[in-house]
């Protein structure tokens, strides 16, 4: 998925950030909210991790104009406040999930993973084509029941590809999804993971190359 982690603390941020990305999420950090609010003009994302109390513009804010562009993002809404008037006040603005600070991690990865599945809601929870099966949950790969070993962005790609239902898949949305901001678009980082992943599901090949426009699990 490709997550937002809005934060005005940087260690907090960069500690979520890299949280989720040991979960195989392509993650981007804003510290403000004018900033997050610019990159979700810019980029769809799945999930918004969004701390309430935030700089330039209030997560408040930040969350009711997600909800009047009708954003497909979920959002999760990070408070220090434990009040339940605080709650009910960020849920009613739409948010989709709220956490109250401190947390643990692995509750944010679980409730992400969650507001995720509600955002793919066509999607069945475990991928399967060609031989291949695919449990987001589990995190477990096989083909033709037999374990394959991935790497996060390997399992970010395999992924996206069996999303797709036999459609090609190109390139840039491959980046979009499985990585962050901080990829070079014209990096051969997709082609590079593409051959990697052909060669851990073994023969026959399953991923094929559809020329000028990218790629499928047919």
């Amino acid at each position: 998925m490709r997550v937002l982690v809005v934060e005005d603390e940087p260690l907090l941020a960069d500690t979520i950030a890299e949280w989720l990305r040991e979960e195989a999420h392509a993650v981007d950090v804003a510290h403000d909210g004018a900033t997050a609010l610019e990159r979700t003009c810019v980029n769809d994302y799945d999930v918004v991790v969004l701390d309430r109390d935030l700089p330039r513009v209030h997560g408040d804010e930040v969350c009711r104009r997600l909800i009047e562009a009708d954003s497909p993002a979920r959002v999760l809404m990070l408070t220090a406040s434990a009040t339940v008037t605080d709650r009910v006040t960020g849920l009613s603005l739409g948010a989709d999930d709220y956490l109250t600070k401190p947390f643990a991690f692995p509750e944010l990865a679980a409730r992400v993973l969650a507001l995720g599945r509600r955002t793919r809601s066509t999607a069945a929870p475990v991928l399967r084509r060609s031989g291949i099966t695919l449990d987001p949950t589990s995190r477990e790969v096989t083909r033709d029941d037999r374990p394959v070993a991935l790497t996060n962005k390997e399992f970010a790609v395999l992924a996206e590809l069996l999303a797709a239902d036999g459609a090609a898949v190109s390139a840039e949305q491959l980046l979009e999804k499985a990585w962050d901001d901080n990829i070079d678009p014209f990096t051969g980082v997709v082609r590079v993971t593409i051959l990697k992943l052909r060669r851990k599901l073994g023969d026959p090949p399953v991923i094929g190359t559809v020329t000028g426009v990218g790629y499928r699990i047919p």
